[in-house]
């Protein structure tokens, strides 16, 4: 309650009679989308999605009472609810040219320091350079064959460990894409068993960051002013918070670089993504230069690792829940994989496992509420005023469960994606919206996409994936319930992985012989000064 008075008597203080009036005045109003009824001064400050709630629940229950588009006004910002793909598309693909900015929340973004990645950033050609530099990385399907090998052999490792440690499931998901990103970025190897530092301060920086971002967490957002309370002022303990966190991200971009540096001083940088841009400067780099390889480095290797984690997750899920679509699976992979392990060049024959990894894309999409756009200009979309400077939150999870685009929405099915014998047209594929819209879509998509293949379809080919049995001998259920954040996960669930044969535990062990873990390079990280 302190902060709420402490939050009234600034804006009064503060905003000026001319400021306040503005409020009052519904005019200003009568034009942008339909919305929840605001309060004077504070508009719809208390009408956002509670801290610790699903937002994307939360904000769903906006198309009922007010359509597919709909609208907030807190103190100085307005917000537009997209709850229809059509509106999303419309505006952030078809007029990406205005709304591929973003909020520049003052918490994450000047606080925490979150600005400093291309995820927040605002500025156009800020964007471009940033993107354009993880592009040359994994920016095209071409791009991303060059590192087919790393990823292939990753899912084989992956095998393993599940192997080796089938209770220890999402761990060994998480060791097994940070190892790849890790890899491919700072040419770092991740320690193949116990913990490993940079993996353990990526989960650290992804869990800030999604606190950090969603709106209504954090009154500064919404009073900007609050800012300048010094950290021991009585309710001012995000400052202490912001600062904290800001140290982690810097050492999520320091550290792994600083590694990189090291390595080629040592002669012994891989082909990485780091040693890559640095061998196309002419002499060394600047400290402009700098900056722009190490904090494109750091969103890939932040960004990368905790969404491919997250529907990895799902999909294990999934499989022990709806054990019939993972036995038709299974059917697809045998009759034409056999007995050998699946790679990419099987894609095109696998229908079913590829629509199975759509179904796990759209039943609980990563990123429920995506990222939030902003306009650079005032606009118009059917009838209803978009200011300049307006948030634009599109609600994926409500596109991914729409009753007019996918029949049954709730259930489990992958063959609503596959061309039926009676002509009916497959669904709209989830890839149209998950990633995100115009020119913030995501840059690593292509990465995560052959990424999630092989290791959703060598898993099925060895693993039979189940519920745990319980001391009755009966199966104990699991529930689908997932987490709220910018990147959603699976709430904790237990499930049983175990070989389907002989043979196939025999083939996963294979692959310790014939590609074994490298040692890794923790001990090396830990004694870099940074």
């Amino acid at each position: 309650m302190f902060v709420i008075y402490l939050t009234l008597a600034l804006i009064l203080g503060l905003l000026g009679v001319q400021k306040i009036r503005s409020y009052f005045i519904p005019s200003k109003y009568c034009s942008l989308p339909p919305g929840p009824p605001r309060k004077p001064i504070i508009g719809n400050l208390f009408d956002f999605p509670k801290p610790g709630s699903k937002e994307w629940e939360h904000w769903l229950k906006h198309k009922d009472l007010y359509g597919p588009i709909s609208s907030l006004v807190t103190i100085g910002q307005t917000v537009i609810l997209l709850n229809k793909s059509d509106a999303a598309y419309d505006l952030l693909e078809k007029r990406s040219a205005i709304y591929s900015s973003r909020p520049q929340p003052v918490f994450s973004a000047d606080l925490a320091g979150w600005k400093r990645v291309v995820t927040l950033k605002g500025d156009a050609n800020v964007v471009r350079t940033h993107r354009k530099f993880i592009s040359s990385l994994m920016g095209s399907k071409n791009a991303v064959s060059n590192l087919h090998p790393q990823l292939d052999l990753g899912a084989r490792h992956f095998l393993l460990q599940t192997l080796q440690e089938p209770n220890a499931l999402i761990n060994n998901i998480r060791r097994i894409i940070g190892a790849e990103i890790l890899d491919m970025v700072y040419g770092y190897k991740v320690e193949p068993s116990g913990p490993d530092p940079l993996i353990d301060l990526a989960d650290l920086s992804a869990q800030q960051f999604s606190n950090a971002v969603q709106i209504g967490n954090w009154a500064v957002d919404s009073i900007p002013m609050l800012k300048h309370l010094p950290s021991w002022f009585p309710g001012a303990g995000f400052q202490r918070t912001a600062q904290e966190w800001g140290r982690v991200l810097t050492s999520l971009a320091e550290r792994p670089y600083a590694f990189a540096l090291h390595q080629r001083s040592k002669q012994k940088d891989t082909a990485s993504y780091v040693s890559r841009h640095l061998d196309l400067l002419n002499g060394p780099a600047t400290p402009d230069e700098e900056n722009l390889i190490k904090w494109t480095a750091a969103v890939i290797y932040s960004g990368g690792a905790d969404t491919t984690v997250s529907s990895l997750s799902t999909f294990f899920l999934a499989m022990a829940k709806f054990p019939d679509v993972q036995r038709r699976a299974q059917a697809e992979l045998d009759l034409v994989v056999g007995s050998r392990l699946p790679i990419l060049n099987d894609r095109p024959n696998l229908p079913y496992v590829d629509a199975l990894m759509k179904e796990v894309m759209r039943w609980h999409p990563i990123g429920p509420l995506g990222v939030a756009h902003m306009t650079t200009q005032e606009d118009e979309y059917n009838g209803y005023r978009i200011p300049k400077g307006a948030v634009l939150i599109p609600n994926i999870w409500s596109f991914a469960h729409d009753p007019e685009i996918y029949n049954e929405p709730i259930k489990f099915n992958p063959g609503r994606f596959l061309q039926h014998e009676d002509g009916v047209a497959p669904e709209c594929d989830p890839k149209k919206f998950v990633f995100g819209f115009g020119r913030r879509i995501c840059p690593g998509r292509f990465l995560a996409d052959a990424s999630l293949f092989l290791i959703i379809s060598k898993s099925l080919a060895v693993f039979d994936i189940a519920k745990r049995v319980g001391e009755d001998g009966k199966e104990i259920d699991i529930l689908a319930e997932f987490l709220p954040g910018i990147i959603s996960h699976p709430s904790p669930f237990h499930i049983q992985v175990r070989p389907r044969s002989e043979h196939a535990e025999t083939l996963i062990r294979s692959i310790e012989v014939e590609d074994p873990w490298l040692e890794g390079d923790s001990e090396i990280l830990n004694d870099i000064q940074f």
